[in-house]
């Protein structure tokens, strides 16, 4: 088994564990509530303001996001030789790990965990330019103004995303292995926001900010 073989199995554990910390579970556990027992039993951030206030969601947001980042910055001193593969790598594996956690399965007896949005956010960071993530944010708070649809809110973000990293990728600023990578993510997110979908269609998605 060479380097390189040893390197990527290293980030491929290291990236999953990261991304499968429960952290909505914590916090909700230590505010006396089980997060798959409240509201849609997402562990997300969402589901947690819906269950114990915005500040606490923040919180959640906030540290699943961080999970993938940490991941892709572990994952490049790991393998300096290749950073654009760990980066790959490091950030479709983390995400996996939220969204199919293990500590979940080992709570629940259950593969579940969250839908993914705010790790795959963190890996960004790590990869688009400052224009791209601004965009980004711009469009999750006007469409949250306009809506207060969350789940609207990350699949027009994540869509136009994808469209502007292909662009950039067409003009030769961002190595063309970062389209294949959003591409994952994105198939990812609708995935896992497919109920969300069917719910804004029919008109029974709810908004951020009502109580689960």
């Amino acid at each position: 088994m060479n380097d390189n073989t040893l390197q990527i199995i290293l980030i491929v554990a290291i990236s999953y564990l990261l991304g499968s910390l429960p952290t909505a579970y914590i916090i909700t556990r230590i505010n006396g509530k089980n997060i798959f027992e409240v509201g849609s039993g997402n562990m997300g951030g969402t589901n947690v303001i819906r269950a114990l206030g915005i500040w606490w969601g923040l919180l959640v947001i906030a540290v699943d996001t961080s999970k993938g980042g940490i991941a892709i910055v572990l994952a490049r001193l790991i393998m300096p030789q290749n950073e654009i593969l760990a980066t790959v790598i490091a950030g479709l594996v983390s995400i996996v790990g939220h969204n199919w956690s293990l500590f979940a399965w080992i709570i629940t007896g259950i593969l579940r965990g969250g839908k993914g949005a705010a790790t795959a956010f963190g890996t960004l960071l790590f990869i688009m330019p400052f224009q791209v993530i601004a965009g980004f944010l711009g469009i999750i708070g006007l469409i949250l103004l306009l809506t207060r649809y969350m789940s609207l809110a990350v699949l027009i973000a994540f869509s136009v995303a994808t469209v502007w990293v292909m662009m950039l990728i067409y003009q030769h600023l961002l190595p063309p292995e970062y389209g294949l990578y959003v591409g994952l993510i994105v198939v990812m997110v609708f995935l896992k926001f497919r109920g969300n979908i069917q719910r804004l269609l029919d008109g029974t998605e709810r908004r951020l900010g009502e109580r689960a």
